[in-house]
């Protein structure tokens, strides 16, 4: 049985809701304050936190999810070497991947524009790699607890390189969906981690579309005020996991309110040695397949992953 065989008679297909949650996709395939509750992929160990602790680690490399919405790709700079236990907030960053965000003081910032950035530049970070980095930050929510908005945030080696048959980063695997006219809110998605990556780095694959009750919740999520925090971007936050001090009569409490770190920003945008060229356009014909004329087309396009 195909993955996505729930599609076969499936009138959701064919919705009108389907064709307008289609605008995601957009997003995540390239177009154009920090969330309670987090997935980290620090370690290619999926992490949970809660306000910046960390609550469990799974044991599994692969976890089910669907992704209720998404950020545009942002990127990021850290000045110098990234110190452990000295973590540093970003120097420089750009939400749209074009200029800096309005945020960046003045002298902070590199350049007017990313693409006249000397840290746009190969050879400016680690080997040959850029020291501005690719990130985009996902809302999403967990197979079994649709009703719970997760914040999840990818580097450039998750999202973008050409699909490597079931290896798809982020992008490959949206517009896999897309092809198809399925948005991605609409399916169980299996995020699986590469195993020969020396850095985090996660693939995706359609597991099976969701039941009707199932959408709902996931439609609940995507416009919920969590999912909203999950994907903007914050540069301070109130970090629950530092003790805030104790308050004496010769020194007032300090706010606990601090600049996200690297590890609040992603954990994962400064641990990759990879190699990540600029985002390609890729051509209609090459990245889109012909539109099927039927809700049944759906159910086989998942056959060829299972090659």
């Amino acid at each position: 049985m195909s993955n996505l065989d729930i599609f076969k008679g499936n009138a959701l297909v064919n919705s009108d809701l389907f064709k307008s949650l289609l605008d995601m996709n957009k997003k995540m395939a390239g177009g154009s304050g920090a969330a309670g509750k987090r997935i980290s992929i620090r370690g290619s160990k999926f992490r949970m936190l809660v306000d910046g602790e960390q609550v469990s680690v799974s044991k599994s490399d692969t976890m089910n999810m669907v992704i209720l919405n998404a950020a545009d790709v942002a990127r990021t700079y850290y000045e110098g070497a990234f110190d452990p236990e000295n973590p540093s907030a970003p120097k420089c960053w750009s939400l749209d991947t074009r200029a800096p965000a309005p945020e960046v003081p003045e002298d902070d910032r590199m350049a007017s524009r990313c693409a006249d950035c000397p840290m746009n530049v190969k050879g400016s970070g680690q080997g040959e790699s850029r020291a501005c980095r690719f990130s985009q930050r996902l809302a999403v929510a967990l197979e079994g607890e649709l009703e719970t908005v997760y914040q999840l945030q990818l580097p450039a080696t998750s999202l973008f390189g050409e699909a490597k048959g079931n290896d798809m980063g982020l992008q490959a695997y949206i517009k896999f969906l897309s092809a198809h006219n399925t948005p991605a809110i609409a399916v169980m998605t299996e995020m699986r981690f590469d195993e020969d990556a020396t850095a985090p780095k996660l693939y995706f694959r359609p597991v099976r579309g969701l039941e009707e009750d199932e959408l709902k919740l996931a439609l609940e999520g995507r416009d919920s005020e969590d999912a909203k925090k999950a994907t903007t971007f914050t540069v301070s936050q109130t970090d629950k996991a530092e003790k805030p001090k104790v308050e004496t009569k010769a020194e007032k409490p300090k706010a606990t309110a601090k600049l996200l770190t690297r590890d609040q920003l992603g954990d994962v945008i400064d641990e990759s040695d990879e190699k990540i060229e600029e985002p390609k356009k890729v051509s209609k014909a090459k990245a889109e397949a012909p539109e099927p004329k039927t809700a049944t087309k759906l159910a086989s396009i998942v056959d060829d992953w299972d090659d």
